[in-house]
Protein backbone atom coordinates (compact mmCIF):
# COMPACT_ATOMS: atom_id res chain seq x y z
CA UNK A 1 0.00 0.00 0.00
CA UNK A 2 1.59 3.47 -0.91
CA UNK A 3 2.45 5.86 2.15
CA UNK A 4 2.95 9.05 -0.01
CA UNK A 5 0.57 11.28 -0.19
CA UNK A 6 -0.96 12.42 -3.70
CA UNK A 7 -1.30 16.13 -4.67
CA UNK A 8 -4.62 16.55 -6.61
CA UNK A 9 -4.97 18.10 -9.42
CA UNK A 10 -8.09 18.43 -9.47
CA UNK A 11 -10.93 19.98 -7.12
CA UNK A 12 -12.49 18.13 -4.49
CA UNK A 13 -15.15 15.77 -5.16
CA UNK A 14 -18.78 17.61 -5.33
CA UNK A 15 -21.37 15.36 -3.51
CA UNK A 16 -22.95 12.80 -6.34
CA UNK A 17 -26.83 12.14 -6.22
CA UNK A 18 -28.56 9.08 -8.26
CA UNK A 19 -27.49 5.84 -8.76
CA UNK A 20 -24.26 5.29 -10.19
CA UNK A 21 -24.62 3.16 -13.79
CA UNK A 22 -22.96 0.14 -14.45
CA UNK A 23 -19.07 0.81 -16.05
CA UNK A 24 -18.84 0.40 -18.89
CA UNK A 25 -15.47 -1.59 -21.24
CA UNK A 26 -13.49 0.72 -23.37
CA UNK A 27 -10.68 -0.63 -25.48
CA UNK A 28 -7.68 -0.71 -23.70
CA UNK A 29 -5.52 2.54 -24.35
CA UNK A 30 -2.50 2.10 -24.51
CA UNK A 31 -0.17 5.06 -22.55
CA UNK A 32 2.39 7.38 -24.44
CA UNK A 33 6.13 6.68 -23.94
CA UNK A 34 7.55 8.97 -21.68
CA UNK A 35 10.73 9.49 -19.70
CA UNK A 36 11.87 6.96 -16.90
CA UNK A 37 15.29 8.01 -16.50
CA UNK A 38 16.41 7.86 -19.93
CA UNK A 39 15.25 9.98 -22.39
CA UNK A 40 12.45 8.23 -24.72
CA UNK A 41 13.02 4.97 -22.57
CA UNK A 42 9.35 2.95 -22.69
CA UNK A 43 7.69 4.38 -19.25
CA UNK A 44 6.27 0.47 -19.05
CA UNK A 45 9.52 -0.42 -17.93
CA UNK A 46 9.70 -1.88 -14.50
CA UNK A 47 12.55 -2.47 -12.15
CA UNK A 48 14.16 -5.90 -12.07
CA UNK A 49 12.23 -9.10 -10.81
CA UNK A 50 14.90 -8.44 -7.44
CA UNK A 51 13.60 -4.86 -7.13
CA UNK A 52 9.92 -5.39 -7.13
CA UNK A 53 8.28 -8.50 -5.12
CA UNK A 54 4.58 -8.93 -6.89
CA UNK A 55 1.91 -9.36 -4.68
CA UNK A 56 -0.36 -10.72 -6.83
CA UNK A 57 -0.61 -14.58 -7.24
CA UNK A 58 -3.25 -17.11 -8.90
CA UNK A 59 -3.35 -17.70 -12.58
CA UNK A 60 -3.82 -14.50 -15.21
CA UNK A 61 -7.34 -14.80 -16.18
CA UNK A 62 -9.05 -13.70 -18.65
CA UNK A 63 -10.83 -10.38 -18.37
CA UNK A 64 -14.75 -10.33 -18.34
CA UNK A 65 -16.72 -7.57 -20.42
CA UNK A 66 -17.44 -4.68 -18.02
CA UNK A 67 -21.05 -3.15 -19.71
CA UNK A 68 -22.59 -0.09 -20.09
CA UNK A 69 -25.80 1.02 -21.27
CA UNK A 70 -25.64 0.64 -25.33
CA UNK A 71 -27.70 2.84 -27.36
CA UNK A 72 -27.69 4.60 -31.04
CA UNK A 73 -25.37 7.03 -32.31
CA UNK A 74 -26.50 10.70 -31.98
CA UNK A 75 -24.84 12.38 -34.42
CA UNK A 76 -24.18 16.33 -33.75
CA UNK A 77 -22.39 18.71 -35.56
CA UNK A 78 -21.09 20.76 -32.48
CA UNK A 79 -19.40 17.36 -30.84
CA UNK A 80 -16.98 17.29 -33.49
CA UNK A 81 -15.96 20.50 -32.57
CA UNK A 82 -15.71 20.55 -28.93
CA UNK A 83 -11.83 21.24 -28.68
CA UNK A 84 -12.39 23.99 -31.00
CA UNK A 85 -15.45 25.43 -28.94
CA UNK A 86 -13.44 25.44 -25.06
CA UNK A 87 -15.14 29.09 -24.79
CA UNK A 88 -18.57 28.46 -25.85
CA UNK A 89 -18.69 25.56 -23.13
CA UNK A 90 -17.52 27.22 -20.51
CA UNK A 91 -20.23 30.21 -20.67
CA UNK A 92 -23.05 27.14 -21.21
CA UNK A 93 -21.58 25.29 -18.09
CA UNK A 94 -21.04 28.84 -15.99
CA UNK A 95 -22.99 28.53 -12.43
CA UNK A 96 -24.96 31.88 -13.32
CA UNK A 97 -25.97 30.68 -16.81
CA UNK A 98 -27.01 27.00 -15.86
CA UNK A 99 -28.69 28.22 -12.33
CA UNK A 100 -30.95 30.79 -14.33
CA UNK A 101 -31.24 27.33 -17.22
CA UNK A 102 -33.03 25.42 -14.13
CA UNK A 103 -35.03 27.92 -13.00
CA UNK A 104 -36.62 29.12 -15.91
CA UNK A 105 -37.05 25.30 -16.82
CA UNK A 106 -40.94 24.82 -17.68
CA UNK A 107 -41.66 22.16 -20.44
CA UNK A 108 -41.61 18.36 -19.75
CA UNK A 109 -40.82 15.04 -21.62
CA UNK A 110 -41.01 11.45 -22.00
CA UNK A 111 -37.80 9.31 -21.56
CA UNK A 112 -38.20 6.46 -23.92
CA UNK A 113 -36.24 4.45 -22.99
CA UNK A 114 -33.74 3.85 -19.96
CA UNK A 115 -30.83 6.21 -19.92
CA UNK A 116 -27.24 7.06 -18.35
CA UNK A 117 -27.37 10.47 -16.46
CA UNK A 118 -24.31 12.52 -16.81
CA UNK A 119 -22.95 15.68 -14.71
CA UNK A 120 -21.98 17.41 -18.02
CA UNK A 121 -22.28 17.32 -21.33
CA UNK A 122 -19.13 16.37 -23.10
CA UNK A 123 -16.52 14.35 -22.75
CA UNK A 124 -15.89 15.71 -19.32
CA UNK A 125 -19.48 14.54 -17.65
CA UNK A 126 -19.56 12.06 -15.17
CA UNK A 127 -22.15 9.22 -15.23
CA UNK A 128 -24.16 9.65 -11.83
CA UNK A 129 -27.32 7.34 -12.48
CA UNK A 130 -30.08 6.37 -14.60
CA UNK A 131 -33.27 7.61 -15.62
CA UNK A 132 -36.40 5.20 -16.52
CA UNK A 133 -38.48 4.85 -19.26
CA UNK A 134 -41.71 6.75 -19.51
CA UNK A 135 -40.63 8.74 -16.92
CA UNK A 136 -41.44 12.70 -17.57
CA UNK A 137 -38.85 14.90 -16.89
CA UNK A 138 -38.32 18.92 -16.54
CA UNK A 139 -36.18 20.34 -19.34
CA UNK A 140 -34.47 23.41 -19.71
CA UNK A 141 -33.92 23.42 -23.81
CA UNK A 142 -30.67 23.61 -23.65
CA UNK A 143 -28.28 20.79 -26.04
CA UNK A 144 -25.03 20.46 -26.67
CA UNK A 145 -22.12 18.17 -27.41
CA UNK A 146 -24.87 15.37 -28.29
CA UNK A 147 -26.67 15.61 -24.99
CA UNK A 148 -29.88 17.77 -23.69
CA UNK A 149 -30.26 19.29 -20.50
CA UNK A 150 -32.91 18.29 -18.03
CA UNK A 151 -33.57 19.12 -14.14
CA UNK A 152 -33.23 16.31 -11.65
CA UNK A 153 -33.92 17.16 -7.80
CA UNK A 154 -33.33 20.60 -9.14
CA UNK A 155 -30.05 20.37 -10.16
CA UNK A 156 -28.63 20.60 -13.95
CA UNK A 157 -28.16 16.56 -15.39
CA UNK A 158 -27.82 15.69 -19.12
CA UNK A 159 -28.83 12.63 -21.19
CA UNK A 160 -28.25 11.40 -24.73
CA UNK A 161 -29.99 13.41 -27.48
CA UNK A 162 -32.46 12.01 -29.15
CA UNK A 163 -34.75 9.70 -26.59
CA UNK A 164 -36.52 12.70 -24.89
CA UNK A 165 -40.18 12.50 -26.67
CA UNK A 166 -42.82 15.40 -26.75
CA UNK A 167 -45.46 12.84 -26.37
CA UNK A 168 -45.95 9.69 -23.55
CA UNK A 169 -44.64 6.19 -25.63
CA UNK A 170 -47.12 3.36 -25.53
CA UNK A 171 -45.41 0.72 -23.14
CA UNK A 172 -45.27 -1.80 -26.11
CA UNK A 173 -43.18 0.62 -28.18
CA UNK A 174 -40.13 0.64 -25.08
CA UNK A 175 -38.13 -2.11 -25.08
CA UNK A 176 -38.78 -3.84 -21.66
CA UNK A 177 -36.27 -4.65 -19.22
CA UNK A 178 -34.72 -8.30 -18.64
CA UNK A 179 -33.45 -7.63 -15.35
CA UNK A 180 -32.28 -11.50 -14.97
CA UNK A 181 -29.96 -10.63 -18.09
CA UNK A 182 -28.86 -7.35 -16.71
CA UNK A 183 -28.04 -9.38 -13.49
CA UNK A 184 -26.04 -11.75 -15.24
CA UNK A 185 -24.49 -9.19 -17.22
CA UNK A 186 -23.23 -6.87 -14.70
CA UNK A 187 -19.79 -6.84 -13.23
CA UNK A 188 -19.13 -8.71 -10.13
CA UNK A 189 -16.64 -8.96 -7.45
CA UNK A 190 -16.70 -12.69 -7.04
CA UNK A 191 -13.21 -13.21 -5.10
CA UNK A 192 -14.12 -11.72 -1.54
CA UNK A 193 -12.49 -8.66 -1.69
CA UNK A 194 -14.73 -5.40 -0.88
CA UNK A 195 -13.68 -1.80 0.78
CA UNK A 196 -14.86 0.11 3.57
CA UNK A 197 -18.15 1.67 4.09
CA UNK A 198 -16.79 4.99 4.30
CA UNK A 199 -15.66 5.38 0.63
CA UNK A 200 -16.99 7.54 -1.86
CA UNK A 201 -19.63 5.94 -4.40
CA UNK A 202 -16.80 6.11 -7.01
CA UNK A 203 -14.21 4.10 -5.17
CA UNK A 204 -16.83 1.85 -4.66
CA UNK A 205 -17.28 1.35 -8.57
CA UNK A 206 -13.85 1.13 -8.98
CA UNK A 207 -13.48 -1.35 -7.05
CA UNK A 208 -16.20 -3.35 -8.06
CA UNK A 209 -14.97 -2.83 -11.72
CA UNK A 210 -11.71 -3.87 -11.62
CA UNK A 211 -12.52 -7.02 -9.67
CA UNK A 212 -14.83 -8.15 -11.90
CA UNK A 213 -12.26 -7.58 -14.81
CA UNK A 214 -9.27 -8.77 -12.68
CA UNK A 215 -10.34 -11.37 -10.07
CA UNK A 216 -7.17 -12.61 -8.82
CA UNK A 217 -5.97 -9.14 -7.90
CA UNK A 218 -7.76 -9.58 -4.22
CA UNK A 219 -5.76 -6.56 -2.07
CA UNK A 220 -7.01 -3.26 -2.13
CA UNK A 221 -5.79 -0.19 0.30
CA UNK A 222 -7.95 2.66 0.68
CA UNK A 223 -8.83 4.37 3.75
CA UNK A 224 -5.92 6.13 5.97
CA UNK A 225 -4.92 8.83 7.75
CA UNK A 226 -3.58 10.77 4.80
CA UNK A 227 -4.64 12.87 1.96
CA UNK A 228 -6.54 11.66 -0.68
CA UNK A 229 -6.90 7.72 1.36
CA UNK A 230 -8.28 9.80 4.49
CA UNK A 231 -11.05 11.72 2.09
CA UNK A 232 -12.02 7.96 0.72
CA UNK A 233 -11.74 9.02 -2.46
CA UNK A 234 -8.71 7.22 -3.27
CA UNK A 235 -7.57 3.87 -3.76
CA UNK A 236 -4.31 1.69 -3.74
CA UNK A 237 -4.47 -1.55 -6.35
CA UNK A 238 -2.03 -3.86 -5.55
CA UNK A 239 -0.55 -5.12 -8.85
CA UNK A 240 2.39 -4.68 -10.79
CA UNK A 241 4.13 -5.28 -13.57
CA UNK A 242 2.87 -6.07 -17.09
CA UNK A 243 -0.68 -6.92 -15.08
CA UNK A 244 -0.16 -3.58 -13.41
CA UNK A 245 -0.53 -1.92 -16.75
CA UNK A 246 -3.39 -3.59 -17.79
CA UNK A 247 -5.16 -2.23 -14.59
CA UNK A 248 -4.05 1.32 -14.96
CA UNK A 249 -4.79 1.36 -18.86
CA UNK A 250 -8.16 -0.13 -17.98
CA UNK A 251 -8.93 2.24 -15.48
CA UNK A 252 -7.83 4.90 -17.77
CA UNK A 253 -10.14 3.71 -20.24
CA UNK A 254 -13.52 3.81 -18.03
CA UNK A 255 -12.71 6.88 -16.22
CA UNK A 256 -15.78 8.84 -17.16
CA UNK A 257 -18.29 5.68 -15.83
CA UNK A 258 -15.69 5.24 -12.58
CA UNK A 259 -15.63 9.10 -12.07
CA UNK A 260 -11.59 8.96 -12.05
CA UNK A 261 -9.86 12.07 -11.58
CA UNK A 262 -6.26 10.70 -12.11
CA UNK A 263 -4.31 7.39 -12.24
CA UNK A 264 -0.63 6.88 -10.76
CA UNK A 265 1.30 3.53 -12.06
CA UNK A 266 5.40 2.62 -12.70
CA UNK A 267 6.67 6.71 -11.74
CA UNK A 268 3.37 7.77 -13.83
CA UNK A 269 0.47 10.06 -14.41
CA UNK A 270 -2.47 10.35 -16.04
CA UNK A 271 -5.26 12.53 -15.59
CA UNK A 272 -8.37 13.54 -16.83
CA UNK A 273 -7.27 17.67 -16.59
CA UNK A 274 -4.20 16.49 -19.13
CA UNK A 275 -5.64 13.96 -21.21
CA UNK A 276 -4.26 14.91 -24.44
CA UNK A 277 -0.61 14.54 -23.06
CA UNK A 278 -1.20 10.56 -22.08
CA UNK A 279 0.60 9.05 -19.56
CA UNK A 280 3.29 11.32 -18.30
CA UNK A 281 6.94 10.49 -16.26
CA UNK A 282 6.96 11.57 -12.74
CA UNK A 283 10.23 12.87 -10.25
CA UNK A 284 11.62 9.94 -8.64
CA UNK A 285 10.16 9.16 -5.15
CA UNK A 286 12.77 7.50 -3.30
CA UNK A 287 11.05 4.08 -3.17
CA UNK A 288 9.49 1.27 -5.40
CA UNK A 289 6.27 1.71 -3.31
CA UNK A 290 6.20 5.52 -3.31
CA UNK A 291 6.79 5.33 -6.96
CA UNK A 292 3.65 3.26 -7.49
CA UNK A 293 5.63 0.51 -9.08
CA UNK A 294 4.20 -2.06 -6.82
CA UNK A 295 0.56 -0.37 -7.43
CA UNK A 296 -1.99 0.98 -9.13
CA UNK A 297 -3.40 4.66 -7.44
CA UNK A 298 -6.47 5.86 -8.55
CA UNK A 299 -7.70 9.00 -7.45
CA UNK A 300 -11.60 10.06 -7.57
CA UNK A 301 -13.90 13.06 -7.89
Amino acid sequence: MAESRHRRETPARPRLRGAFAAVSLAGVVTGSAVVLGIAGADPRAVPAASEVQATVTGSQLGRRPVPTIARKRVVSRSESRVKALPARRNRLLTAAVTAQAVREANTKRWTSELLNVWSQPGETGRKVGLLDPLTRVLVTGRSAFGRDEIVLDGRSRWVTSGFLARHKPREEEVEPLNEAADAEASPTCSNGSSVPAGVSPNIVAVHEAVCAAFPEITSYGTLRSDGEHAQGIAIDIMVSGARGWEVADFVRANYAELGVSYAIHAQNIWSVERAGEGWRGMEDRGSVTANHFDHVHVTTY
